[in-house]
């Protein structure tokens, strides 16, 4: 998923919730100079205007923790996205199989 501001002012990611999951969050995974890769919650992100983050496998993504109920490839789930301005985006997430990847694939 890219997240792209397209307005004129910067924008700051603070969180994500869905009702398929209690402890929605974005992670980063970060690679030391061993080749251990790790993951840890990434905060908040801000995004200048006319920029874009994207959120994918290897780098920052969306950590769904404690389902609520299973994943069922071939459908979808609401995700919210929100702002620290009060906004909120509201996207369709389609649940892909247990063997599909980042574009690195």
């Amino acid at each position: 998923m890219t997240i792209r501001n397209t307005g004129d002012e910067p924008v700051t990611l603070i969180g994500l919730t869905t009702p398929l999951a209690m402890m929605p969050e974005i992670h980063e995974t970060k690679t030391n100079a061993e080749g251990v890769s790790s993951m840890s919650p990434a905060g908040e992100i801000a995004i200048a205007p006319g920029e874009s983050v994207a959120l994918e496998p290897g780098g920052l993504h969306g950590m769904l923790m404690r389902l609520q109920e299973p994943m069922t490839e071939g459908e979808t789930f609401p995700l919210t996205l929100l702002f620290d301005d009060g906004g909120e985006v509201t996207v369709e997430v389609p649940i892909l199989g247990i063997a599909a990847r980042g574009p690195e694939d």
